[in-house]
């Protein structure tokens, strides 16, 4: 077919027609914000120890019974295990006193075979409290957690495939359905197992609506409306979900009825149905262009604008002709290309790890946990307004680089804080939020110039790869802190500032071409190359301001 923003022209750059659906469509990233991470309250692990059944003991005794032992520098009672119930029982009856008569230090330990009690200070519930995820079964959580970027990895794996097939507008509203039914199943959940895997259904709706809402709105809007879509409109209203997250969970504070709530929420959706077309483009392809034009045209009306008697040419409305299908294999075939892919994965897979990593953290932070994670999501505002000023104007390379070396940085200066200042651990902490995010938004577009156009799906789709198994290994980061609570910021300080070195090896790509085919991409200047070829002419607008921006699929 046609140029199909040249034979839409007529419509403008803006309207009422390109805002209403910039907004709509925004809506429907509100939903991903706060159900990706209501794990951080309804996982959230209350202060807890062992549960000392009704017997015969002294106030001295019982208060006793429960060893101290230091945690971070203070004494507390021990969370796993209390002093063998029926030789303490014996001491008891025999009239001598803890500590007095008895070195509790020599008395024989036991496991919470009773069970545990749990603080209700903050949380009535979480699946921690229901199912005892503690001590032994402690995995179980950062497991839990898993399994929503294991959807993750699923869902963008199908997700591509199946709006291509039954187009973009079916998929966004079948993934919500689908969303809602799983989380509201999931709050149903009778066991661990059964939890985890409708939290896997959860990850893959859920990504697969971003996707799909993703594709369909740079495919509806205009060129102008496109770049301010892709750049800030998802990013900003999936930020806007995240912030409402802490405050629904501080006024709900049962798990169950949280995630019944939260699925509950995609009922305001249904409407979008009737003021949300689907992408004329997808259509066209599909051999609908009757039903195209109808599309074409409401817009025209809306925007207040005429009409051309033939919007699509019928001698323009044909497939376009077969061309090679590149695979994976062709990156596996150039030195080159090898190297440039391994660190791009290196670099997806560090600041996937350190952004989901800090966000999933929150709840283990001293102070609030609800406004520590409103906090960590209100600090990722900044961030993408910042990083999409200064993609327009700054070299990639030194860009992502700096922030990398930012976030791994602060991570590192944390253990030094002594815990008398907890504020500033926690200002160092959503500093390092920031320079994740910075990284986050910047990877992405830097990614997709460093690849040609045969590849650059291809390229992507490793990449994104990269990134899921990244956010699957975050939970188990995030665990170390149960063995020392500076494990996770020394290890995910260390992986991102290793990374931002590698970062220095790839090739510059601000104000240069975009590469069309592998040949053109081995001419890139980079570090490790060893040839020295001419690099390409001077552009004058970055990738934020192409026409193909729908090719970058941005997934949280």
């Amino acid at each position: 077919m046609g140029d199909y923003d040249e034979e839409t022209a007529f419509l403008g750059q803006t309207g009422p027609y390109f805002w209403t659906t910039f907004f709509l469509l925004n809506t429907v990233f509100v939903s991903t914000g706060f159900d990706g991470l209501y794990i951080i309250f309804a996982g959230a692990a209350p202060r807890h120890h062992c549960l000392v059944p009704d017997v015969n003991l002294t106030d001295e005794w019982r208060n006793a019974v429960i060893p101290l032992v230091t945690a971070d520098g203070e004494e507390v009672q021990s969370q796993c295990s209390r002093y063998k119930l029926s030789v303490v029982k014996n001491l008891s009856d025999e009239g001598y006193i803890p500590g007095r008569d008895i070195n509790l230090t020599n008395l024989e330990q036991e496991g919470c075979l009773d069970g545990w009690v749990y603080s209700k200070d903050i949380y009535q519930s979480t699946i921690v409290t229901e199912w005892n995820l503690v001590c032994d079964n402690q995995w179980k959580v950062p497991f839990a957690s898993s399994t929503l970027f294991v959807g993750y990895l699923v869902g963008s794996l199908i997700s591509g495939q199946l709006s291509d097939r039954f187009g973009r507008k079916k998929v966004v509203f079948v993934s919500l359905a689908a969303q809602s039914l799983s989380v509201l199943l999931q709050s149903f959940s009778q066991s661990w197992r059964m939890f985890c895997i409708m939290f896997l259904f959860v990850g893959a709706s859920q990504i697969s609506i971003y996707i799909s809402a993703f594709v369909l709105g740079t495919e509806l809007l205009s060129k102008t409306m496109r770049v301010l879509f892709t750049t800030l409109g998802a990013f900003l209203f999936y930020c806007i979900g995240y912030m409402t997250l802490p405050w629904i969970a501080y006024g709900i504070r049962d798990w169950r009825t949280l995630l019944a709530v939260l699925s509950a929420t995609s009922v305001v959706y249904i409407p979008l149905w009737w003021f949300l077309p689907e992408s004329p483009r997808w259509l066209i392809t599909q051999g609908k262009a009757a039903e195209a034009e109808i599309i074409v045209r409401e817009a025209a009306r809306k925007n207040k604008v005429q009409a051309p008697p033939v919007v699509f040419k019928e001698s323009e409305i044909q497939d376009m002709p077969p061309g090679r299908k590149y695979t994976m294999l062709d990156i596996l075939k150039s030195f080159n290309l090898r190297c440039i892919t391994l660190m791009c994965l290196l670099l997806w897979m560090a600041i996937n790890i350190g952004y989901f990593g800090l966000s999933l953290n929150t709840s283990n932070l001293s102070g609030n946990p609800f406004m520590n994670c409103f906090l960590s999501a209100i600090s990722e505002v900044p961030a993408y307004i910042v990083s999409t000023c200064l993609l327009r104007k700054c070299p990639r390379r030194e860009l992502l680089s700096t922030f990398l070396i930012i976030g791994g940085g602060v991570l590192l200066l944390i253990q030094f804080i002594p815990d008398t200042l907890q504020y500033v651990a926690l200002a160092l902490e959503m500093s390092g939020k920031f320079g994740f995010t910075m990284a986050f938004t910047i990877v992405y577009i830097y990614t997709a110039e460093i690849y040609p156009t045969v590849l650059r799906n291809v390229g992507m789709g490793m990449c994104s790869s990269a990134a899921r198994i990244g956010s699957i290994t975050a939970p188990y980061v995030i665990y170390l802190g149960t063995y020392n609570k500076v494990l996770p910021y020394i290890l995910m300080g260390s992986l991102t500032i290793s990374s931002s070195v590698v970062n220095l090896f790839l090739p510059e790509t601000f104000n240069k071409d975009l590469p069309e085919t592998v040949e053109q991409m081995q001419k890139c200047k980079w570090i490790c190359s060893s040839s020295k070829k001419k690099t390409y002419a001077s552009r004058k607008q970055p990738i934020l301001q192409e026409e193909k921006s729908e090719e970058l699929t941005l997934t949280h």
